[in-house]
């Protein structure tokens, strides 16, 4: 037998191993049968080529280290706790939602904290800055992206000064989102002494190939008593007064009060995982008496999987009136879709903000293909003109809000790591609901006939986007 021979009989072999192999991994570890069967079916007719693709984007490779790394896993409290244990002021109203949450996420409900809208970078940036200038003891930041343009390098010296006169800081960069930027941040602030660290980087030795897996948490903790959290990255595209051409609309939220302790947390337990470094969290702060009632509910590929969907199905199943949707990136999951359009048919008002134009078209149409069946139940859905608006608001009865970094999509909620600050207060979630008004009135509203009459490639395509929505 001749080499030629040779090599094909070997790749007969490897084919017939690899992808049955692939396949049946795929079968036993996925946790949704589409899923599954999409991975098997790729294995199957790609039998060498289906298994690299899946060995590269379809294994979680992160529950197993994250074990092992947090010292102690959160363990939900009992369900069903007394009211009067979170505050005596709070109404009937928030007991289901509490209760979800409670068994949900693992965290404490904290009393007395403030939340400040901060919309642009213009507003966002210098508080920010102006923070990390004031602090005395840590200062601790964790971002999906970290531009180098003059927004990114602002907060490059910002960090850097805190560093050379005594404070703590820790820096922590996506290990795929700093590369949206050149040079890259991270080589920057190593330059200058500061500690940084990349989470899960692509690299080829030792293989880390976890390009699916990204820390897509915003967070800016400082002296364990003012956080920053929200959808916002660090560039000069969230300057909407700018002339860029690809700005990005945002609202950031500056934080103040206990729950800030739990945003520390999250934060050293990202460090921990991605450096194997440990580091005691500083006191909570002290509680605000005109402050709100909040937590900090995380969601990621590890034991924190489904945490945010669910909350989410409790409040949007304890709506009473009306429900505020903003996001960037729409593709629910089919439970999130069923509990909005029963929202709807029990006679609460449902609205869904998003982008008219959107800076990821594939996803921009895989949504149009599924918006109909939302509408056609009595979901209003609206398109923002541009700029692309990134905010991310999810409001119900004007009494209970999330903010945070999670999207609508299968991305957020199933591979990346997300953070969401839940708050049960009447003035902040009315303040949010104003801004969502405000954000409606400059809106377009979208009907079935408008997309009906969508010209039948156009349907094909954003049906085969949608087809494929479990990896966008």
């Amino acid at each position: 037998m001749d080499a030629a021979a040779w090599i094909v009989a070997a790749a007969s072999v490897l084919a017939a191993v690899v992808g049955p192999v692939a396949a049946v991994h795929a079968l036993l570890t996925k946790r949704e049968p589409q899923v599954a069967a999409a991975w098997m079916a790729v294995c199957i007719i790609f039998p060498v080529g289906g298994a690299l693709f899946y060995y590269v984007f379809g294994i979680n490779r992160v529950e197993t280290r994250a074990r092992k790394l947090v010292a102690e896993e959160r363990i939900p409290p009992s369900p069903g706790p007394s009211m009067e244990t979170h505050s005596p002021s709070l109404g009937p109203e928030y007991a289901e939602q509490i209760r979800i949450s409670d068994a949900v996420t693992g965290r404490p409900l904290e009393y007395g904290n403030r939340v400040q809208s901060l919309h642009n970078g213009e507003q966002a940036y210098p508080t920010m800055l102006e923070a990390i200038d004031a602090a005395q003891q840590t200062v601790y930041l964790s971002t999906y992206i970290f531009e180098t343009n003059t927004s990114g390098r602002q907060f490059i010296r910002a960090l850097t000064a805190a560093h050379r006169r005594g404070v703590e800081v820790r820096v922590l960069i996506d290990g795929v989102g700093e590369f949206y930027s050149w040079p890259r941040a991270s080589r920057l602030l190593r330059r200058t002494g500061v500690p940084v660290a990349r989470f899960l980087p692509p690299r080829l030795l030792p293989p880390q190939l976890s390009i699916n897996l990204r820390n897509h948490r915003k967070l800016l903790v400082i002296d364990g008593q003012t956080g920053f959290t929200g959808g916002m990255n660090l560039g000069d595209r969230h300057l909407l007064q700018s002339d860029r051409e690809h700005r990005v609309a945002d609202i950031h939220f500056l934080v103040d009060g206990p729950v800030v302790h739990q945003m520390e947390q999250v934060f050293l337990e990202d460090w921990a995982f991605t450096t194997g470094e440990a580091r005691a969290a500083s006191p909570p702060g002290k509680p605000h008496v005109d402050g709100a009632l909040s937590r900090i509910i995380t969601d990621g590929p590890n034991e924190d999987l489904d945490r945010l969907v669910m909350t989410l199905i409790g409040a949007l199943s304890a709506a009473r009136e009306e429900i505020w949707l903003v996001t960037p990136y729409f593709l629910p999951m089919r439970s999130l879709m069923t509990a909005l359009e029963a929202a709807a048919l029990r006679g609460v008002e449902v609205n869904v903000l998003l982008p008219a134009r959107n800076n990821l078209p594939f996803v921009h149409w895989a949504t149009r293909h599924m918006l109909g069946e939302l509408i056609h139940w009595g979901v209003n859905i609206y398109y923002q003109p541009p700029p692309f608006a990134h905010t991310k608001l999810f409001v119900v009865d004007r009494r209970y809000a999330q903010v945070g970094s999670a999207n609508m999509d299968p991305r957020s909620l199933r591979l990346n790591f997300e953070l969401n600050a839940e708050f049960y207060d009447r003035a902040i979630a009315g303040e949010m609901a104003a801004d969502c008004q405000r954000i409606r009135a400059h809106s377009r509203r979208i009907s079935e006939e408008e997309l009906r009459q969508r010209p039948p490639l156009e349907r094909v395509r954003d049906a085969a986007c949608w087809l494929a929505s479990p990896y966008l």
